[in-house]
C-alpha cells in the first residue's frame, strides 16, 4: 500500500509540475495587441421615423457592428427631422432613435451633436435626454472626450456646436430664438484651450461639428460652409487636428485641402443629396445612404465607408501628424 501511495504521489507531483510549467510558459508569451484598439461608427442627418432608408441604414449598421468591433457611435447632427424635439419626452426620441437603432450591437454609447434642424425646437431637450436614455450621451451643447488606443496613446475628441458660429442664424425666424444667448467666442476659446492642453499621449485630435468646411455637395459655396471654414479652419490647422467629421450635406465624403486636417462627411443616415466630381480637394464622394467606420491605432487611422446594402464604397488610411 505504501509503495502504491508513493507512486500516486510521485505521478501527481510530476503532473502538477508539468502543468504549472506550461502555465508559466504561456503566461510569459506576449499576446499580440489588436491592430486597432479603438473602433467607432459615425452617422448623421438621420432622424426620420425610419423613413427615407433610415431603417435600412440602421439595420446595416447593426449587422456591421455585430461582425466588427465597435465601442461607440457618433452622430454628426440633424438628429430629428423636420424641426428637432420640443422636450426630453418628445415621442421622436422613440420613433426616430430608440425604435430604429434596435440591434444589440448598437446599444453602446452614442455621442451626438446638434444640427441646424435640431435648433428649430429646443436644443437643450437633447442634452436633458442624457438623463433618461442609457445610451444617449450628450452632456452639453459642446463637450470633449478622451479615448485610449492601447497603452501608449489616446484620442482627443471635441464635439462642438457650429450653429452659433453662423451670424445669419441669429436673425433667422426658425434658428434665431435658440441661438440667441449663445456665445460663440466662448466656445471658440474653449476649443483653442482644450486642443492646446492636449495630453502628450494624445496621438489623434478629432473634432466633430455639424457643418462642413469643404464639401462636394450642394453647399460647396454656401454661406454656412464658407462661414464655418472662416471660423474654424485656422484653429484646426494651428492645433494640427487630424480629422474634422461633419454632416449637413446628405452624402458620404472624404476631402483634403492643402493643410493638415482630413475632412469627412457622414450625413447620409436617411435622405441623400447630389454630389459633384472634379473638385481639387475631394478624394471621395457618394450620394448614397450609409455610414462610416473608424478604426484607430496609435500610429494609423483607417476609415471605411459602407452603404445601406453593406457594400464597402471607399477605404482610406491616414497617419498622425509629426
Amino acid at each position: 500500500m505504501k509503495r502504491r501511495t508513493f507512486f500516486k504521489q510521485t505521478a501527481f507531483s510530476v503532473l502538477s509540475t508539468s502543468v504549472l510549467s506550461s502555465l508559466s510558459t504561456y503566461a510569459n508569451i506576449d499576446v499580440p495587441a489588436a491592430p486597432y484598439p479603438l473602433q467607432f461608427l459615425a452617422i448623421g442627418d438621420w432622424g426620420r421615423n425610419g423613413a427615407d432608408h433610415q431603417l435600412h441604414v440602421a439595420r446595416q449598421m447593426g449587422k456591421w457592428a455585430t461582425e466588427h468591433p465597435n465601442q461607440f457611435i457618433i452622430s454628426t447632427g440633424d438628429n430629428f427631422y423636420p424641426s428637432g424635439v420640443i422636450s426630453e419626452h418628445d415621442p421622436l426620441f422613440h420613433y426616430s432613435f430608440e425604435n430604429v437603432y434596435t440591434d444589440f450591437s448598437l446599444q453602446w454609447d452614442w455621442y451626438p451633436i446638434l444640427g441646424n434642424h435640431d435648433y428649430k425646437s429646443d436644443p437643450d431637450a437633447q442634452v436633458r435626454y442624457t438623463n433618461i436614455s442609457r445610451r444617449w450621451k450628450m452632456p452639453a451643447r459642446y463637450y470633449s472626450k478622451e479615448f485610449s488606443v492601447g497603452k501608449e496613446g489616446k484620442v482627443l475628441m471635441l464635439f462642438i456646436d457650429t450653429n452659433p458660429m453662423l451670424p445669419e442664424f441669429y436673425d433667422n425666424p426658425e434658428y434665431g430664438p435658440h441661438v440667441k444667448g449663445q456665445h460663440p467666442e466662448i466656445q471658440l476659446e474653449w476649443i483653442n484651450q482644450t486642443l492646446a492642453a492636449a495630453d502628450k499621449d494624445v496621438r489623434w485630435k478629432i473634432v466633430v461639428g455639424h457643418h462642413p468646411m469643404y464639401t462636394a455637395g450642394p453647399r460647396t459655396t454656401n454661406y454656412d460652409t464658407l462661414g464655418i471654414r472662416k471660423t474654424l479652419e485656422e484653429v484646426l490647422e494651428k492645433h494640427k487636428v487630424n480629422v474634422y467629421l461633419s454632416g449637413h450635406d446628405h452624402s458620404l465624403q472624404h476631402l483634403k485641402s492643402s493643410g493638415v486636417t482630413h475632412y469627412f462627411i457622414s450625413g447620409a443616415g436617411s435622405e441623400v443629396t447630389p454630389v459633384k466630381d472634379g473638385l481639387p480637394y475631394s478624394r471621395f464622394q457618394a450620394a448614397d445612404y450609409g455610414f462610416m467606420y473608424f478604426s484607430v491605432a496609435k500610429d494609423k487611422l483607417n476609415v471605411k465607408v459602407i452603404n445601406h446594402e453593406g457594400k464597402l464604397l471607399y477605404e482610406t488610411l491616414i497617419y498622425p501628424v509629426a
